[in-house]
């Protein structure tokens, strides 16, 4: 992938057109659309509304093998497949989540694509863009306020200080905020406790934002958040204290879709962005729903590899939204599988045909583990100009042996010419109709059954251990009414198993539960293993530091 030039300067070459004319492809009216600019827009609530009664499209999710250093490509992947749909003659959009400012600014850029398979307007994607995150990072510290005034003011709900589980955030990565003391400085000030930040993207807000279905949902769903309990245990919800109107109100556009477009002037949908390590990994029902209703095909991708990101699609969001997915594209490199391999990052640009081969089982996993929800797989390889023929070659070997044919995509550096086959066939098997979508696990299941499920058929664990408090509490929620609801992973993303340095396709690990937090307006529960932080920190030299503005006023080092 050379000698084509950096996807920033690519980027800045597109020959963009004006917003109205994306929303016309879709048949949007310019008066439904309200434009941040001349590039960017959101989707009025009342024309998402009178869409209800259309017929759906085909729904496509792209994932991907376990993210490496050596790169995967999943949303380049998205976008480009969405262009290339185009390209044969379908209509389609495509469904991605927007940049938390958090890895824009600590280790990487943000997720708009690659090479000329981009979403525009990359630099505000990156950066604040229509104030989406600002919206709920403003929503949950308000709660987080509203919490302490109701207690310094007589706590007529008889909050226990000590059970006060409602954090703040910031879409920022900030170590030094993961446990704090609050309140401190005297009786004006309130009462100390100990609390602490989480990262914006694993707001309970975040999660309920791009799972709600309108803004009616939104605001009971937001009435649902547990806060605390009192010293009976009883819970203390969100509308006790009444914040779920007012965080409704800084939520209201927040809650519409966001429209942009692809370097080929395709519609993008950009929309929400859970993490999918620490939260459920996709973009907005909302999102995905409206373009359901407007196009033959949707293609949306879910974060990190399948393990995670796929898992949570399936489980959580499909599950809530009644979404049926047609099929699935798992995205590998053959850069990406020498490292599975065993191989060093330095080394690979050698041909190496036995690390592929070796690193091809954590492929194989992905594709077996997306063949246990019914959904049909088809592997896209995308091209590096390293890769050779024979590697390429025993990519498509050992895809053909697993069930799952594996195509060669070039759209990083010819755009839609270089995805067709992979479009083509996306096609042929969302048509043929063989599908049989259905969760890993049922409603019914405990929670704790449902861990372990995800663990031993996912993860391939040996054992799932917790303490005793863990389970003690997994069984309350269960009482309290609680225990029919999804799971949600926080684990790393770099391995099946808890610990990032194992690659490949280990088995028979143990995965340790260390804590679990209840979104009951979200409606899941979440299991936090190993070492994952739900408020990241920055590493020795952040991102940031590359960053700035050249003598032209252009942005430097985002991306």
């Amino acid at each position: 992938m050379t000698g084509i030039g950096s996807d920033i300067e690519i980027a800045r070459k597109a020959s963009k057109k004006p917003i109205f004319d994306i929303g016309a492809k879709l048949g949007i009216p310019p008066e439904q659309l309200v434009p941040y600019g001349h590039d960017k827009a959101k989707i009025s609530a009342g024309f998402i509304a009178a869409q209800k009664g259309r017929p759906d499209g085909k729904l496509i999710l792209v994932t991907a093998i376990n993210p490496t250093p050596a790169g995967e490509g999943k949303t380049t992947t998205t976008v480009g497949l969405g262009d290339g749909l185009n390209r044969i003659g379908k209509r389609a959009v495509v469904c991605i989540r927007e940049a938390s400012l958090g890895p824009c600014f600590g280790v990487k850029g943000g997720a708009a694509g690659g090479g000329y398979a981009q979403v525009v307007p990359m630099e505000d994607m990156n950066l604040h863009f229509t104030g989406d995150f600002h919206a709920i990072t403003s929503a949950h510290n308000l709660l987080a306020a509203l919490i302490d005034n109701h207690i310094y003011w007589g706590n007529e709900q008889n909050i226990d200080i000590r059970r006060v589980t409602w954090r703040r955030v910031m879409d920022m990565n900030d170590r030094a905020l993961r446990n704090i003391v609050t309140s401190l400085g005297g009786v004006a000030n309130g009462f100390p406790r100990e609390t602490g930040f989480d990262i914006t993207v694993a707001s309970e807000v975040m999660a309920i934002l791009c799972l709600a279905s309108d803004l009616k949902d939104l605001e009971t769903r937001l009435g649902g958040i547990i806060v605390g309990y009192r010293r009976d245990k009883t819970p203390v919800f969100a509308r006790d204290i009444k914040a779920d109107g007012a965080m409704t109100v800084l939520l209201k556009d927040a809650m519409q879709p966001n429209l942009v477009q692809t370097l080929e002037n395709n519609p993008a949908f950009v929309h929400g962005g859970p993490f999918a390590n620490i939260a459920h990994g996709c973009n907005s029902v909302i999102a995905t729903t409206t373009a359901l209703k407007l196009a033959d095909y949707v293609v949306t991708e879910a974060g990190f590899g399948a393990d995670l990101g796929a898992e949570k699609f399936f489980d959580i969001k499909c599950r809530k939204a009644g979404l049926t997915p047609n099929a699935a594209v798992i995205v590998a490199t053959v850069r990406a599988l020498k490292m599975n391999g065993g191989i060093k990052k330095e080394d690979l640009g050698v041909e190496n045909i036995g690390a592929v081969e070796a690193g091809c089982a954590n492929l194989g996993r992905h594709i077996e583990n997306v063949h246990k929800f019914g959904v049909p797989v088809v592997v896209a390889i995308n091209h590096f100009v390293s890769d050779t023929d024979a590697e390429i070659a025993a990519v498509k070997a050992y895809c053909a042996a697993h069930g799952a044919e594996a195509i060669l995509c070039r759209h990083w550096a010819q755009g839609s010419a270089g995805i067709e086959e992979l479009a083509r066939k996306v096609v042929e098997i969302a048509e043929a109709g063989t599908g049989r979508f259905a969760p890993l696990y049922s409603d019914g299941l405990s929670l704790f059954g449902k861990i372990e499920t995800v663990a031993k058929e996912i993860y391939r664990a040996g054992e799932v251990t917790t303490d005793k408090m863990v389970r003690d509490q997994l069984r309350s929620w269960e009482e309290q009414g609680y225990g029919h609801l999804p799971v949600c992973m926080a684990k790393t993303q770099y391995s099946f198993s808890t610990d990032p340095s194992l690659r490949g396709a280990p088995v028979g690990h143990i995965v340790h539960v260390r804590e679990v937090r209840l979104s009951a307006g979200a409606g899941f529960v979440v299991a936090i293993t190993g070492e994952i932080m739900t408020m990241p920190g920055l590493p020795k030299l952040p991102a940031s530091e590359r960053i700035f503005l050249n003598e032209q006023g252009y942005i430097e080092g985002l991306f």
